[in-house]
Parts: C-alpha cells; structure tokens; sequence
C-alpha cells in the first residue's frame, strides 16, 4: 500500500449477542487487506464509551491493526473525558477521533450540554491534557453540517478545528465528488494543509441509503436515487449497481488527489471489500 495514501474502516460496537458474535469474522475478513486503521463509533445508543472500549479490544486481539476510538462530548464532564483519554492511553491507543456527537432530540441548539459544547473544545482539551500523544482526526463535511446555519460558519468551525491541533479530517459520506474537490479548494485558500479523508458509504439498499443520506444533510443525485428505487425489489441488481456507483466515486476522488479513504462499513465486509477489489487497492502496507 502507497505511504502516501491510507485507507481505514468504521465499525460501531454491535447490539445484539448476534452481531457481537459475528463481530470478530467481520474484523478478520477486513483485516485482511491491511488498512491503515480501524475506528470505532460511540457505545451503542449512544450511551457510553464501553461498547467502543470492548471493540478496540476486538479489534486488537484479532487482527492486531491501530485502532481508534471515537471520542464524542455530548453531556460529558472534563472528569469523565479525561478518564476515557487515560484508559485509552494506557491501553496503547495512539489515534483518537473527536467528535461533538448527536444532540439530544430535545437540543434547542447546536451547542452540546456538558462542560464541551463544541469538537473545537475537545481537541483543545486533549492537546491540553495529552500534547501530541495521540493523532487527532475531526469531521468534516462537504456539503456543510446539517445543524450548521450556513455554509461559511460551517467552514469557520473546522478551521478552528483545525488550528486548535486537528491532525487530519474524515468526512461525512457524500455521493457527489464535485462537494468534496469544493471542499478541497476552500481548504487550499484557506492555508489547510492536513490530509482530509473522504467518506465512503457503500450503496446496499435504497431505504438505508436514503436514510442516511437525510439524516447527514448528504446529496443523493436524483438519477441515483430514482435508480435505486426502481431496483429496490432486487437485492442482486441494486447492489450491483451501487457498487458501480461508488467505485467510480472512489476511482474519481483517488485520480484527482485524495490522499484515501474512509469506509463505512455498517459492520459488513462484502460491500466495503468488494469496492477495495473494484478499485484494485493493494493488500498490504
């Protein structure tokens, strides 16, 4: 795998005694072509940290990749932040994704309850406590944040990000490269040089992609959506095409400069594996 280059997977910790059992295959089948990292989403309903804690630790004992915890602030204490940053340092975590998390459906505004209201608090926080022992990657969003007032405060959010000690970005999915090479540019006036990872959600039902796509405020080319609709009754023929649909997404992001890419995998390996074969990525770092 090009040095230059890196490509990660998400996981969320599973929910359900099923899933967790399924849990370790998955990672191994992933692990196989070596990525950079694995990351891990917030405990399940977004509760706590300990569904993230035991999937690292999944994560390690099966195929031995970093792996890296999202840390979001929503309703938390410096206390009980600072605790987590300890557990995760001594447990050898090196790479941390700091989040603001989903408000709570009652929020009346974007700014979170606990003592961080925003990721930019966090990042301070961990440089604060930690200094550059961990690598820190934040979100970004091409197409701007759902809960963002307009495009230009959105941008000036992750700026600050950034200057307050953000190594790297992930993106939230999107199915337009035209929103991420805006995005790009925008960085590129604005002097930002750390390396931004498109997010990559692979299409395997019309009602989930649709679903997410509105939950992230992320466009769905109409001719895409009306294509998948059509084939929704079809599992074969609508995977295949939203495999396509995504390969070349990921072939025209690659081609013009991205430095990889970030897959969200949903816990599955055959959609997330089926791109990297697509796409020809070599197994291996």
């Amino acid at each position: 795998m090009s040095s230059q280059r890196s490509f990660s997977f998400e996981l969320f910790p599973p929910r359900t005694p099923e899933a967790t059992a399924k849990l370790p295959g998955v990672i191994r089948e992933l692990a196989a072509v070596r990525p950079n990292y694995f990351s891990v989403t917030y405990g399940a309903g977004g509760s706590n940290q300990d569904g993230t804690y035991e999937t690292l630790l999944t994560v390690v004992e099966h195929c031995g990749i970093e792996a890296a915890p999202h840390l979001t602030c929503v309703g938390s204490t410096r206390e009980n932040i600072a605790a987590l940053l300890q557990r995760y340092r001594d447990a050898g975590i090196r790479r941390i994704v700091a989040l603001r998390g989903d408000l709570p459906a009652t929020a009346m505004s974007p700014a979170a309850p606990g003592d961080f209201h925003y990721a930019i608090e966090l990042v301070r926080f961990i440089r604060e406590l930690h200094g550059d022992a961990f690598q820190i990657e934040v979100a970004a969003y091409p197409e701007m944040h759902p809960q963002a007032s307009n495009p230009t405060a959105d941008f000036e959010r992750f700026r600050e990000k950034v200057e307050a000690g953000a190594d790297g970005a992930l993106t939230q999915l999107f199915y337009n490269a035209d929103a991420y090479f805006a995005f790009m540019e925008r960085c590129a006036k604005a002097g930002i040089t750390i390396p931004i990872m498109p997010g990559i959600m692979p299409i395997t039902g019309f009602a989930n992609t649709v679903r997410f796509c509105a939950g992230c405020g992320a466009d769905l080319p109409r001719w895409v959506r009306l294509r998948l609709e059509e084939l929704q009754n079809d599992k074969t023929a609508l995977q295949d095409f939203g495999a396509e649909v995504v390969t070349r997404l990921c072939e025209t992001l690659l081609r013009n400069g991205a430095p990889g890419l970030h897959f969200y995998t949903i816990n599955q390996a055959g959609p997330t594996l089926r791109l990297w074969k697509n796409l020809d990525l070599p197994v291996g770092q």
